[in-house]
């Protein structure tokens, strides 16, 4: 059983997960930090000193108004927007990145595919790809009627 799970865990597809579930943690955190301590700054500047994540509101009467959003959830039930906001930007960013990392990627391997002549599979006229439906559903019809 442990030479069965050594094979399982050595196999290619297990580490290049367990290498992109690492590099994944720390850009995440790169995002996160970008996020709070370079975009949200800037944001509270433009509109005028707002820190987002101490943007709450309150469901419990025993939360004090103007508590920090910490101090908040510790004395009650509060809606934490302003943390949600900052959530969804790093999640914004983090999908924009990875979006432009897979296009690129599939970019260059297109080009390489060029180069090396590998030829793109070709296109079907409409008229063939109409045609074809006709014929699978007759031949659908044929075997539903018993002929």
């Amino acid at each position: 059983m442990i030479e069965e799970f050594r094979k399982f865990a050595m196999r290619g597809n297990v580490v290049d997960l367990a290498v992109g579930v690492i590099i994944g943690a720390a850009f995440g955190a790169i995002v996160t930090s970008l996020v709070q301590d370079v975009v949200m700054p800037v944001i509270g500047a433009v509109t005028g000193g707002l820190d987002f994540s101490n943007h709450y509101i309150a469901l419990s009467s025993k939360v004090q108004a103007g508590a920090a959003y910490v101090d908040a959830k510790k004395q009650g039930a509060v809606i934490g927007y302003g943390q949600f906001l900052t959530v969804a930007l790093n999640f914004l960013i983090v999908a924009f990145a990875l979006f432009m990392v897979i296009r690129t990627m599939n970019r260059l391997a297109a080009r390489q595919d060029a180069a090396a002549g590998v030829p793109k599979a070709p296109e079907i006229a409409a008229d063939v790809k109409l045609l074809t439906e006709i014929r699978d559903l007759l031949a659908e019809g044929a075997r539903k009627s018993g002929g």
